[in-house]
């Protein structure tokens, strides 16, 4: 109980500082740091991803929906995770090797992170935490989830796993979000 109190403090301390989701750093698959605030402008695609899911095949659709956007400001975090059924158990060099090899993945894809439980990311405490997500909060089910946010940092929408990255109702979200104008730094 105290470990669960201890983790709720923490998030609590960390979801303060984080105006949106360009306020956060994370380590790219190669391992460097890599800010989140260089995506400002362009509407994000975060996905927790696995490569030994039933859901896997995502991520052929994940890089179609990359590439038809790409050039209109918009990109796709794929953000490995191991949390369910053990469906991501590689290394970081190997994940990469198996994305790219296998699906041909060209979008950023960033270290194994945790995405539930109490060694959740804190990208992930403030995607799926009520004050912070608001009405798409709610923690992980599974892999592959889907977060789109808008050219400011804001979270507009949320997909569960058996929603395809190619269904209408996302690429509708994503055009949406692609015709809206950044807001204009003060």
């Amino acid at each position: 109980m105290r470990k669960i109190f201890l983790a709720g403090i923490a998030a609590a301390a960390i979801l303060s500082g984080a105006n949106n989701v360009m306020d956060f750093t994370l380590n790219s698959i190669d391992g460097q740091p890599s800010a989140l605030s260089q995506y400002k402008g362009k509407v994000v695609m975060i996905v927790n991803v696995a490569s030994r899911c039933g859901y896997t095949p995502q991520y052929e659709q994940l890089e179609a929906v990359y590439k038809k956007y790409a050039d209109k400001g918009f990109v796709i975090l794929g953000f490995p995770a191991n949390n369910f059924n053990q469906q991501e158990p590689g290394t970081n060099e190997e994940i990469q090797t198996f994305c790219k090899s296998k699906f041909g993945v060209t979008f950023p894809m960033m270290s194994k992170i945790s995405v539930v439980g109490a060694d959740k990311a804190p990208l992930y405490h403030y995607l799926t935490e009520k004050q912070t997500a608001g009405d798409f909060a709610g923690e992980l089910g599974w892999n592959f989830n889907k977060f789109i946010v808008d050219r400011n940092g804001n979270l507009i929408a949320r997909y569960h796993s058996k929603v395809k990255p190619d269904d209408k109702m996302v690429t509708e979200e994503i055009e949406k979000a692609l015709e809206a104008k950044p807001a204009v730094a003060g």
